[in-house]
C-alpha cells in the first residue's frame, strides 16, 4: 500500500502558479492508493477558497480522505456561524463526513475532526471521536493502522514551542490502545516525522506532521518550503519520504526518508 499525505494547502495563500498542478501530477503519476489530506484546505473559509480546494481533491486519481483544519472554521469576524455551525461552509462543499474511512485486507485509515469554533487556533478532540476511535480499529490487528485529523497530539521537541489539541493526552491513550501503528497530522507547517515510545521495545506511534503542500505559510526551517509524505507500507515495515518542492522545475524531489520496522502487537488492555 502507498499512502500521500497531503496538509495545509491554505487555498487563499498559495505559493507559486504551478504548485498545485504539480502536486497534482505527481501523486496521479506515481503509483497512489490513497490520498490524505490533514486539514487547512483554506486560509479563511471563504467560498472560493473552498471551491479552489475541492477542485484539487477531485483532481486527484487516487480515492481520498479528508478532515478539516482550524482554518476551515468560520473566521472570528462571524461569531455566531464560528460557535453554532463551525464547520457548515466545509460540510457543505468538501465533506460531510467528519469521520472518514478507508478500508482494505491491508489497511485500515481513519480520520477524525479536531478543529472546533471555541478555539483560536488550537484544536480540540471529544468523546465521540475517541469513540469512533476504539469502534473502528477493534478487531483489526491485522491491518496497518492510520489516524488522520490536522492538530498534534503530543508535543515534540524537534518542533519548538507549540500547541496541542485539547483532550490530546487522552486521544492519545486511546490510539495507542487500538493499536494505531501511524499518525498523520499537520497544522504546525513543518515537515517531521518522529517514532514516539508507548511502551519501550513494544509499542510505537510514528507521528508524521507535513509541511503544508501549497502555501507561502511554512515556518521555522521549512519557512518559504512546501513538502508532501509519501508512505510505502510493506508486511515487515514501512517507509515516509518528505517530499519537497521545488520551484524552478516545478517538480517535488525526495528529502529525507525514514524507514521504520512494523510492530503488530495485539491491542492493550
Amino acid at each position: 500500500m502507498t499512502l500521500a499525505h497531503v496538509s495545509d494547502p491554505h487555498f487563499g495563500r498559495i505559493a507559486h502558479p504551478g504548485i498545485v498542478d504539480a502536486l497534482v501530477q505527481e501523486i496521479n503519476d506515481r503509483p497512489v492508493d490513497l490520498v490524505t489530506v490533514s486539514g487547512d484546505l483554506t486560509q479563511r473559509a471563504r467560498p472560493s477558497e473552498f471551491d479552489a480546494a475541492t477542485d484539487m481533491l477531485q483532481r486527484f486519481d487516487p480515492p481520498v480522505i479528508v478532515v478539516p483544519g482550524n482554518h476551515d472554521v468560520y473566521p472570528w469576524w462571524r461569531p455566531v456561524r464560528r460557535l453554532l455551525t463551525p464547520l457548515r461552509r466545509y460540510q457543505s462543499m468538501v465533506s460531510a463526513n467528519l469521520t472518514p474511512d478507508h478500508i482494505t485486507d491491508k489497511i485500515a485509515v481513519l480520520g477524525i475532526n479536531s478543529a472546533h469554533g471555541r478555539t483560536i487556533k488550537g484544536g480540540r478532540i471529544g468523546s465521540s471521536e475517541r469513540h469512533a476511535i476504539r469502534r473502528f480499529f477493534r478487531g483489526m490487528e491485522d491491518r496497518f493502522k492510520v489516524l488522520v485529523l490536522h492538530h498534534h497530539l503530543t508535543q515534540i521537541q524537534a518542533l519548538g514551542p507549540h500547541d496541542v489539541a485539547r483532550q490530546a493526552e487522552a486521544t492519545l491513550n486511546v490510539a495507542a490502545d487500538a493499536g494505531v501503528n501511524l499518525i498523520l497530522c499537520g497544522h504546525l507547517h513543518i515537515s517531521h516525522v518522529e517514532p514516539l515510545e508507548i511502551v519501550p521495545n513494544e509499542r510505537r506511534i510514528v507521528i508524521a506532521s507535513a509541511g503544508t503542500a501549497t502555501s507561502t505559510r511554512g515556518r521555522g526551517s521549512n519557512r518559504k518550503t512546501n513538502f508532501y509524505n509519501r508512505i510505502d507500507i510493506a508486511d515487515d515495515h514501512f517507509r515516509i519520504e518528505e517530499r519537497r518542492y521545488v520551484a524552478d522545475t516545478e517538480t517535488f524531489v525526495s528529502d529525507n526518508v525514514s524507514t521504520f520496522e512494523r510492530f503488530v502487537p495485539s491491542p492493550m488492555s
